[in-house]
């Protein structure tokens, strides 16, 4: 069941969306060479208990992830455990941020390079961004989330990323992870249609090496990209609107 926010709600979702992009940004400042993960969460874990808000993750039967942000490097695709590694020149830094304030949940996720870019990096980036403007363009009443998928699917395909199956956006709100899901690749005019007051995440995931293949590691936590290539991952909070896509995570 999909609930449905009201203006109101979208607004107090916009609050917390404010606050994540501003963790985001300060993450993002901060990722230089040098510069310890765990500081780099430390940071964050900083901006958002100041706001009076709570670093939230996907619940597992297992301990609680062990940091506010995730923070994946190079082949870490999601889930990176923010720890003593040390980011170096032309390393490649996902993170991922969600946050719980005043009841409300939103989430957005930056790739950072990392000092000199590698060959290839910076267009692994400019294509998942420009999958997730994509994806949130076809945000609109009357679409379906195979729409978004679709979209999603075909920037990244075409220009022969790999797209792994099982991760992506879905529904947000009072909880981090809610009705529907929305992949990160898929067919047009399928899945759950989109109606005014729907909040979701819109999350491409895109690999270098053209394989769609994941592997996890050993901490339980960190999904790393099965060649060995490197990763992007991008996200942003949407809300769907009579006037179309509203994107909550922004400054």
């Amino acid at each position: 069941m999909i609930e449905l926010k009201t203006a109101s709600e979208i607004d107090d979702l916009r609050a917390t969306g404010h606050l994540v992009a501003r963790t985001l940004d300060t993450v993002r400042a901060h990722a230089q060479v040098g510069t310890a993960l765990r500081d780099l969460d430390a940071l964050a874990r900083d901006v958002l208990t100041d706001a009076g808000a709570h670093p939230v993750h996907h619940s597992r039967a297992r301990e609680p992830f062990p940091g506010a942000i995730s923070t994946s490097v190079n082949d870490a695709i999601v889930r990176g455990v923010p720890d003593h590694t040390r980011l170096t020149d032309g390393d490649l830094l996902s993170v991922s941020c969600a946050a719980r304030l005043h009841g409300w949940v939103a989430a957005a996720a930056i790739t950072v390079i990392v000092g000199t870019a590698q060959p290839g990096d910076t267009a692994l980036v400019r294509t998942a961004d420009d999958a997730l403007a994509d994806g949130i363009s076809a945000a609109r009443p009357g679409a379906r989330t195979g729409d978004l998928s679709h979209a999603i699917g075909v920037v990244g395909r075409s220009a022969g990323y790999g797209v792994p199956a099982g991760l992506g956006g879905h529904g947000v709100g009072r909880d981090l992870r809610e009705h529907p899901p929305v992949p990160n690749d898929g067919h047009p005019g399928t899945g759950v249609p989109l109606r005014p007051g729907v909040v979701l995440t819109v999350e491409p995931v895109l690999l270098a090496g053209g394989s769609d293949t994941t592997d996890l590691d050993d901490n339980g936590w960190t999904m790393r990209s099965g060649d060995g290539s490197r990763a992007a991952h991008v996200g942003h909070t949407v809300a769907i609107t009579a006037d179309g896509p509203l994107v909550l995570t922004t400054p």
